[in-house]
């Protein structure tokens, strides 16, 4: 029998690829969790560096506090005072004129001459009628006197008494008449001659020597225009009053009881101050329904001249007494659909927007009628960064007030 030997025999080809395999599969998933830890450093890093980002840093103060007195502003025109139109009232040849175009003329100063030659005869004429007409009263005077001593002894009769008393009042109303011819071409006379009747600033002659100008007393037939002549020591500022700005001022006025002399200020176009007073003396009696607005005048001094009729001028009038007011810079105000906002920092630094009411300038600071209180932290510097609901880092400010009290 043979025999047989059984060998266990161990076939290492198939074994060899699945051990590489194996271990191969080993280094891969060592990568993969190297490479996933290292971005999961990387991304753990980035957000570090992300939340180590320092917040923007902003400047804060707490408003200013002032006594700040009501105001309303207006834009308003000013007028001359005495505003006069010089024409003739008699007529004639124009013979002299007795200025300069744009001169200050003083009151009684001669402005125009009329030929006064035909004044003088009719002066004459009637001055020679009131002599004889004197004459006639003092020959009935005597005669009356005559007739009343033949009368008392009896030589006279009452008619003759009687016809002498007529003819003397006949004689005293001649008189009279006389008088007032004399008058009349006296009047006309002085005419010729037209001065000044105030001092002013007189424009352009708008006749020429010359020139035959027509004239009237009465002012019943046309006249020339000779000239213009405005008063200058002082001058108007008319503006106008909406009806919320009137019922405003009215109320401040009632609350303080006192009469209509209020300070007005007044500054030019080309002027940043308001360093000219005036005084608030006329406001009118009704409303204008078809503007809604009331007419309101101050008069204003003008001793320098430099204030001239027709010029434009922004208009300050005070309403009431100073009260408590807060204030901040006028950029540190923003605008917000139709409100405003100021930025403040609150607790833990973050950003906070308050709506407030605001009021005009003062001080080259605008001025907070509510909204806003005392201690908090207004955002002056960097607003850019600073983003409702944000946080930041404050830094301290300092708001500066503008004390001189007729800057706008």
């Amino acid at each position: 029998m043979e025999n047989v030997t059984f060998r266990s025999e161990v076939k290492q080809s198939p074994s060899k690829p699945g051990r590489k395999t194996l271990l191969g599969s080993t280094v891969a998933l060592v990568i993969l969790a190297g490479g996933a830890l290292g971005a999961f450093h990387f991304s753990h890093s980035a957000s570090q560096a992300a939340v180590a980002v320092p917040p923007p840093s902003v400047t804060v103060s707490a408003p200013v506090q002032r006594e700040i007195d009501a105001r309303q502003q207006f834009l308003g025109q000013l007028s001359a005072v005495e505003n006069l139109e010089i024409r003739a009232q008699v007529g004639g040849t124009l013979t002299q004129i007795g200025f300069k175009d744009g001169d200050i003329v003083h009151k009684g100063d001669l402005l125009f001459q009329i030929d006064p030659t035909p004044y003088e005869i009719k002066f004459s004429e009637a001055s020679a009628q009131l002599k004889s007409a004197h004459a006639r009263l003092d020959l009935a005077a005597r005669e009356l006197a005559r007739a009343e001593t033949l009368e008392k002894t009896g030589a006279g009769s009452s008619e003759n008494t009687e016809q002498r008393i007529a003819e003397k009042r006949a004689a005293e109303a001649a008189v009279d008449n006389a008088d007032a011819l004399v008058r009349d071409a006296k009047f006309d006379l002085d005419h010729t001659r037209i001065t000044a009747p105030f001092t002013g600033h007189i424009g352009t002659h708008q006749v020429s020597v010359g020139n035959l100008i027509s004239g009237s007393r009465a002012g019943a037939g046309p006249t020339t225009l000779l000239g213009v002549l405005v008063s200058t020591d002082s001058v108007y500022l008319n503006f106008d009053m909406s009806e919320a700005d009137y019922l405003a001022f009215q109320h401040a006025r009632q609350a303080q009881k006192g009469a209509l002399a209020n300070k007005v200020e007044l500054s030019l176009g080309d002027e940043n101050s308001f360093e000219r007073q005036g005084t608030l003396d006329f406001i009118d009696n009704s409303l204008d329904r078809s503007s809604g607005t009331i007419h309101a005048r101050a008069t204003v001094p003008n001793t320098d001249q430099f204030l001239t009729p027709g010029a434009f001028a922004r208009v300050r009038l005070q309403v009431a007494a100073a009260t408590p007011a807060l204030l901040v810079p006028d950029a540190a105000v923003l605008p917000d659909q139709g409100e405003h906002v100021v930025l403040t920092v609150g607790a833990n630094n973050v950003v906070t927007p308050k709506h407030v009411q605001v009021g005009d300038l003062r001080g080259g600071l605008r001025v907070i009628r509510g909204g806003l209180n005392p201690d908090d932290l207004v955002v002056i510097g960097g607003i850019p960064a600073a983003h409702p609901g944000s946080t930041v880092a404050p830094q301290s400010g300092t708001i500066s007030f503008n004390d001189v009290p007729s800057k706008g």
